[in-house]
């Protein structure tokens, strides 16, 4: 999940460097929302990590 926020940022960076507004606006929401998808199942999985073992 994190490969595919990176990605889209990459490509955003890209997009804005060429002139397309649209598309890099784009592709930083896609990254944005994958990033914070990305916390949200990393913290997640820590605190369903640390649960003790009966």
């Amino acid at each position: 999940m994190l490969r595919w926020s990176i990605t889209f940022f990459i490509i955003a960076l890209v997009a804005a460097i060429l002139g397309f507004g649209g598309l890099a606006g784009a592709a930083v929401g896609i990254a944005k929302v994958l990033f914070v998808v990305f916390l949200v199942l990393f913290i997640g999985s820590l605190i369903m990590g640390r649960k003790p073992k009966v």
